[in-house]
């Protein structure tokens, strides 16, 4: 396994040549750097498999492929299909806006118009709008009954037992994360399109945008010709990352965590997300998306503590999070996605049309930091060691 391991650390199926590229477009961001931050990365002990992908001035410069699909197994590249977890969110909040567009709904709809399974507190579906579902203001505690999920309870079921919680706030008046809850926007779809959610957003979104590999649920994951298995390693000094099964809990949930595809994928769904494929995503569309409805004091309490802030004023627009970066306070668009033995990432610039994706088959935090160091070197701020290679952890090894 370790010379398999060796051998494909750095493994790159496609890899873009800044010189074949528009020589208009200047190049700040340091592939070679990357690559070899990338690789070293990709050889500590708790990341598995890691596919990331940078877009800068609009146009897919590096998209490449680390370590394998599980222990033994064959190499990542830009076409190894993983899971988006969380960042299903934006993919159910393009579709919506985009049929908001069309004059099929308005985010001004209340929840109850489309017939959906949720109940909440009081009757208050009937006053929460799509606007709330998508911006997590449903006055419940964050993540209500993820736990029954886990458990393999029907999410409809689990939706109708909302309205027996307690509120903890007005509808619309505090920010509070649910995936259960939220997935209510696959019955609304599915009720305006008339068709399943998985060929609502595949004709919508994939298809157009070229998302060959793209799709919702399980099945879509493990008909992939290259995958990557979840891989959860229980604490620093547990051994290797153990090899998990896939299991369908979050993929019951589609327009919360049901989306599959790879960095290839995602590079061209992020494209879209800053405004590069307005005939898929208008300009409408992703102002609706991605313009701030909360702060999100939670989240950025964790930034603060653990990246030195340096991400500033955590908000949540429509299934994206917005920030200011840096000193200067730019603004940056992303989200972050973890389920059982995946994580992922995206944040972009959408007035530099630059920005970077990663997926990883492990539970580990690492590959974090790996969007702090991609958008540092897009604002030519100096290198920090966001991903830990060089920093003393607790539990041993750098």
């Amino acid at each position: 396994m370790l010379s398999l391991r060796s051998a494909v650390l750095s493994f790159c199926l496609v890899a873009f040549s800044p010189a074949a590229l528009n020589p208009a477009s200047a190049q700040v961001i340091d592939y070679d750097r990357l690559d070899q931050r990338l690789t070293r990365l990709a050889a500590e002990d708790e990341i598995v498999g890691l596919a990331v992908a940078v877009i800068e001035n609009g146009e897919i410069r590096f998209a490449r492929g680390y370590g394998v699909t599980t222990h033994g197994g064959t190499p990542v590249s830009d076409t190894t299909v993983f899971r988006w977890a969380s960042l299903s969110k934006g993919v159910a909040a393009s579709e919506v806006t985009k049929l908001a567009e069309q004059g099929k709904l308005s985010l001004a709809d209340p929840v109850a118009k489309f017939g959906t399974s949720l109940r909440l507190p009081g009757g208050a579906e009937r006053m929460a709008t799509l606007e709330d579902v998508l911006s997590h203001q449903l006055s419940i505690v964050s993540n209500a009954f993820d736990t029954r999920l886990e458990d393999g309870r029907d999410p409809a079921e689990i939706r109708r037992s909302l309205g027996n919680l307690k509120a903890i706030c007005p509808v619309g008046e505090c920010h509070t994360y649910q995936n259960v809850a939220f997935d209510t926007l696959s019955e609304v779809i599915e009720s305006v399109t008339h068709t399943s959610y998985a060929d609502a957003v595949r004709k919508a979104l994939f298809e157009p945008l070229g998302m060959v590999s793209a799709s919702i649920g399980r099945v879509g994951l493990q008909a992939s010709e290259s995958w990557a298995e979840p891989h959860v390693k229980r604490g620093r000094t547990a051994g290797l990352p153990e090899r998990k099964v896939v299991n369908d809990d979050y993929y019951r949930v589609p327009a919360a965590g049901g989306v599959n595809g790879s960095i290839r994928d995602l590079a061209l769904y992020a494209r879209a997300q800053m405004g590069l494929e307005p005939d898929v995503l208008s300009e409408f569309a992703l102002a609706q998306m991605q313009t701030p409805r909360v702060y999100t004091r939670r989240e950025q309490s964790g930034i603060t503590r653990r990246y030195k802030g340096h991400m500033k004023d955590a908000r949540y627009a429509l299934g994206w999070r917005v920030y200011k970066y840096g000193e200067t306070g730019t603004r940056v668009v992303g989200h972050r996605g973890a389920v059982e033995g995946y994580r992922s990432l995206i944040l972009f610039d959408p007035e530099k049309d630059t920005g970077v994706v990663a997926l990883w088959n492990s539970s580990s935090r690492l590959p974090v930091g790996v969007e702090f160091e991609v958008m540092d070197m897009a604002y030519n701020l100096p290198p920090q060691d966001w991903m830990e290679l060089d920093t003393d952890r607790a539990g041993g090894g750098k």
